[in-house]
Order: C-alpha cells, then structure tokens, then sequence
C-alpha cells in the first residue's frame, strides 16, 4: 500500500469517527461550585440561575422542573440520577433545547397600546415574486411563507390583465409572470394571522384604470369583509395602535388625484426652482457609498434610484374620474408633496400619512435632514424600499432605516443573506409577532431641536461580553463530506454586532482543525452606545485554503431579549431555516 492510499484511507476511518463531547473547563468549574458530592440538587440549580444565569425571578420549583425534563430525557442514556445531575447530565441541560438565548415564555411583552408609528413593522417588498425582479414567476406562495413567518406588510404591485378587464399582480415592464390579484387576496386571509394576530397592511402599487379600482374595491371588500379596517374619514389624525388593529387587514397607497399630480410632474417637470431641491436630496452622488452596508453582493456599488411609487398607469387623465369605492378603501395614505425633502418632512398636526424612500434616497437625505427624519417618523410612517438595481432581489443595510425612526424597511423576504438575517433578528423579539416597539430615544421629544441625531457621538452605555465555547451538530445536520472530502472540518465562529456605525463590528475565533465538535473557548467584549437597536451576529465557516470557505451556519440575535448566562444558541442555514442539530454553547453577560 501506498503512503499516499494509506493516508486517504486512514482519513476516510477519522472523517466518520465523532468523539465524545466534553463540557469545557469553565462549565466543570461551575458544576463543582454548584454541586455536592458530584451531584447538582435542585437547591444548587436553584442558586446557580440565580448566580449565573441572572435569572433573578427563578423559583425552586423551576428548577425541579428542568431537573425532572431533562432527565426524563436522558434516561436512554443512562444519565438518570433521582436526586439531581451530575455533570453530564448539566452539560446536557446547558447545551439542551430548553436553554435558549431568547426567552420563549416572554411572548409578546411591548406595549401595543401606542400608534402604528411607533413600532418597527415586518414588512416585505414585491411580496408575491418567487426569485429575481425581471424574469421570476408571480406566485401567492411567497406571501404565505412570508405571512407565516411573521411579515405583517405584503406589497403588491396591481396591473390591468391583457384583456383590460380584469386584475393581476407582477413586477410591471418586466418579464415577471402574473398571478391574479384575487389568488393573493384570498392567500392574505387564509394566513394573515397563523403566526400572529396584530394587523396586516397591504401596500398596493396602483396602475388601474378607475373601472378596475372599482372592481379591486369590490375585491378587497367581499374578500376580508369585516377583518378589513377602514377608518371613515378622508385621513386618520392619528394611527390606531396594533393593539385595537388586532385582526385586521389595512389598506396603504396613495390616493388617485396624487397619483396623477405625481405623474404629471414626472412626465412635464416640476416647477421652476423646485428641481434643484430634487436633484439636491433624490439623486445619490456618484462617489458615495452607503455606511455600514452588509456584506451581500451588489450592496455597496450602484448609485442609480428607482422612485418605485411614481411608476403609476400610462393614461393619468383616466385617473381623474376614480372610483370613490376604492378611495374610501385607503387607511394609510401614501405619497410624496409637491417640492423637496424639506416639504415631504413636514409634520402635520390633523393628519398623518406615509412616505416611500428608496435607500439611496434615504442615505442621502439622512446626510442633512437626519433630526428631520427621526421627527418625522415619530407621527408618520416612512417606507423604505430596494434600489431598483437590485435585480438579484439582494437587500441593503436595514439599520440606517431603523436608527432613523423608519417603521418599514422593505426586503425581499425570498432571497437570502446578510442583511436579511438582520431582519429575521430584529423581527424573533416581542415574540415574534411583527411589530417591534421602537426604542424610547427616537419616539420622545417635544421639538425638533429636541430630537434624537442619529449622527451625534454617543457614550457607551453598556458592553455585552460573548464566550464562545463549542459548538456541535455537523456531524449529523451535514452530509461527512461536505465540508472536506477526507478529514473533519476545520471551523471558525465569527460574532460581532449589528447596530449603530459605532457599535459595528465583527470578530472571529481561531480555526480548529480536522474537528466535528470544535470547542473555541474565546471571549470577545463588544461596548455598545445603541444596545436597544442592537443585534448580535453569529456565524460559523468552514476554512478551505484554495477555495471561498464553506457556510457552517448563522444566527441574529436582537441584544434587547438576550439572556445573560449559558446558553444553547441554535443556527440556521443561509435561508433562515432552523438547523435540527447545529448549535453553540455560549456565555453573555452585560457589564
């Protein structure tokens, strides 16, 4: 035999082999201290949530009950022991399903008594696409998976068929395949509320003739009968609360007559000395790039803008005479006022309203008008959408949007990446119903001048410390050779924050070789300004020398519902999906 078959065949006998995994030194030391006799009795458990755990409301009989869970368990491994644990038995329990990084029983916790305005809303954008912007198909099953998952706001874009006598939704001008309106609407109510029961809002990109409004209207209406909210008067003076919304379906575009005053203005100009106000905060300057973008494809390069809202119907004078019917439907209304920036800014007193930016809109805008925004959005509702270049349906950084107040960051929920594992992150908080309470710095002021900068250089207000001790499941969730095809992999975690440009950063383990079970035992201090915006990152690569390393799996965490401890933190794959068996043990304590 050959050197070179004897060491593929002695890699092929280890790449099936799985040690045992071991408890790291840390977890032996805490199980002595909190131990007697090499048992832990539930009066030791009892102490060591209190202690460690920081779970100061932890009750004797909470720990009986995980002692008797988890050896109920264990029993087919012959880990039971009728007074408590021993050490494997802790260990277990540590890196167990039942001791995740976010509190399950919490539930929905924030206050849901407040105006829409007020919340982060899980918003989807072009919600019925099945892949890329141009070619993909048109399908109602992207907005059930997105409905299911907790997205509360579905957008569609709304087309006359062939034939001029019916309805259908797709990506206009594109060669997108159409699905009927009707399809998505009964989608939209058969699961609107499976995965919670606080308002759906449909944005409708409108390009109708008026008899086809009418004939939506009658739609919508006959569709969602008496789950669909309709507020009575021409504009709300103030947003309702999801609270008083629950199970209810709100309707959001903009009105017919500004639909055609904003196409007029697209097709003839605007007024004289208007357009340098336009130029001056619509267009993105060509060296500028976005801050703290995410790592996806495309997110840093094009600086073209796409104002999807005033894409509106080829005949606008058809508009004048619009069905009443299908007005009436409008709760949020939607829309940009004649002018600039400055105009579309203005608060009003009597009534409130929303307003679409794209991204490049919104980093530009963010350059002189920050305060301006973040005041804005403390009565109204700002929208932000992909750039029209995103053809791929990528995404873009969503904290720009949300440190400055804007309630619905639209992604494309069927893609997968960075930025849209923030968003699955911001949005596993308050239960995962769909809407996230903002955080008080941005809704409380009592002036302009009053207001939360999102520029202003802040203090460090806590420092979350993250050790990362093992991880395991690979062996199992992954095929033994994917990651290489004669030895175990060799993996590196990397954990950093998601949040205000201070507080972002990224740090990575050292690489383990030739190990299914890798145990990294490396603390990493993140100081945080914004931890109420904060959201941890979690990754695990598989380092290839000669080629891209390979994707081990991800999470995001919103550091607002972390738990300090140890704590078993699950991952998911590039999609989002719950691996069944990968996870990291972890440590977090706030200092």
């Amino acid at each position: 035999m050959s050197k070179q078959t004897y060491k593929v065949c002695f890699c092929f006998q280890r790449r099936f082999r799985l040690a045992v995994s071991e408890a790291p030194d840390e977890i032996k030391n805490l199980f002595q201290r909190y131990s007697e006799n090499g048992i832990m009795t539930v009066d030791h458990l009892h102490r060591f949530l209190i202690d460690v755990q920081k779970q100061d409301g932890a009750t004797r009989e909470e720990a009986q009950a995980i002692i008797d869970n988890t050896l109920h368990e264990l029993k087919h491994l012959n880990m039971f022991h009728r007074r408590g644990f021993h050490l494997e038995a802790f260990f277990k329990y540590l890196f167990g399903d039942n001791n995740p990084p976010l509190n399950p029983s919490l539930g929905v916790h924030h206050d849901m008594t407040s105006p829409l305005s007020h919340y982060y809303i899980y918003t989807g954008h072009n919600s019925y696409l099945t892949g890329n912007q141009l070619s993909s198909d048109c399908s109602d099953v992207p907005i059930k998976n997105a409905l299911n998952r907790g997205v509360r706001v579905i957008e569609l874009d709304i087309w006359p068929n062939s034939t001029k006598d019916d309805v259908e939704v797709l990506h206009g001008r594109t060669l997108t395949t159409p699905v009927q309106l009707i399809t998505c609407l009964k989608t939209i109510k058969e699961n609107a509320f499976t995965a919670s029961e606080y308002p759906v809002v449909i944005t409708l990109e409108d390009h109708l003739t008026p008899d086809l409004q009418a004939k939506v209207a009658v739609m919508v209406t006959q569709t969602f009968g008496d789950f669909l909210f309709t507020p009575g008067s021409e504009c709300l003076k103030d947003f309702p609360s999801p609270e008083s919304l629950k199970k209810r379906v709100i309707i959001s575009t903009k009105p017919p007559k500004e639909y055609l005053e904003a196409k007029e203005v697209k097709e003839h100009g605007s007024q004289k000395g208007k357009a340098s106000d336009e130029e001056a905060w619509g267009r993105e300057l060509s060296h500028h790039k976005v801050s703290n973008a995410s790592e996806d494809k495309n997110d840093l390069n094009e600086d073209d803008i796409d104002d999807e809202e005033d894409d509106d119907i080829d005949d606008p004078k058809s508009q004048q005479n619009a069905a009443p019917e299908y007005r009436s439907l409008i709760a949020i209304h939607a829309g940009k006022p004649k002018g600039g920036l400055s105009d579309c800014l203005k608060v009003d007193p009597d009534k409130v309203r929303r307003l679409s930016l794209s991204e490049p809109q919104l980093v530009k805008a963010a350059e002189t008008y920050g305060k301006e925004i973040v005041w804005f959005t403390q009565r109204n509702i700002l929208r932000v959408y992909p750039k029209g270049t995103r053809v791929d349906s990528s995404n873009y950084n969503p904290m720009i949007g949300w440190i400055h107040g804007a309630q619905m960051v639209a992604f494309n929920m069927q893609g997968y990446g960075r930025s849209l594992w923030l968003m699955h992150g911001m949005f596993r908080a308050n239960g995962g119903c769909g809407y996230v309470k903002k955080p008080d710095f941005l809704l409380k002021a009592s002036s302009l001048n009053e207001v939360f900068d999102p520029k202003a250089k802040l203090r460090v207000k806590t420092t979350l410390k993250v050790t990362v001790f093992m991880g395991e499941g690979w062996y199992f969730d992954f095929r033994h050779t994917h990651f290489d095809a004669y030895s175990p992999p060799d993996f590196y975690a990397r954990v950093g924050i998601a949040g205000a440009p201070a507080d972002t950063v990224m740090k990575k383990t050292k690489i383990l070789e030739d190990d299914w079970l890798p145990s990294w035992n490396e603390q990493f201090e993140f100081p945080l300004t914004l931890p109420e915006l904060a959201l941890l990152r979690v990754e695990v690569h598989e380092y290839d020398m000669s080629e891209k390393d390979d994707f081990g799996g991800q999470t995001c965490l919103p550091i607002s519902e972390l738990r300090s401890g140890i704590r078993a933190v699950p991952l998911h794959s590039r999609k989002g999906e719950r691996y069944k068996s990968v996870k990291l043990l972890m440590k977090f304590e706030f200092v």
